[in-house]
């Protein structure tokens, strides 16, 4: 299980990090992917990161992170 923290930012579109990208509104779903940390993305952000992350499920697991 995952650490769940409300005051969690987006990582999208794609997760890479704390780049220029970063989108900084508050994450809402977190994807799952294959051998690397789960996404937390906004609502924006949940469809881009579905088609392009690296190591997302297909089907996809998304949570919803209150």
């Amino acid at each position: 299980m995952t650490d769940r923290c409300s005051a969690a930012s987006c990582q999208g579109p794609y997760g890479g990090g704390a780049g220029p990208g970063e989108c900084g509104d508050p994450a809402r779903f977190e994807v799952a992917r294959h051998l690397r940390t789960p996404l937390r993305v906004c609502p924006v952000h949940l469809g881009p990161s579905l088609l392009l992350a690296d190591g997302v499920l297909w089907p996809p697991g998304i949570t919803l992170v209150r």
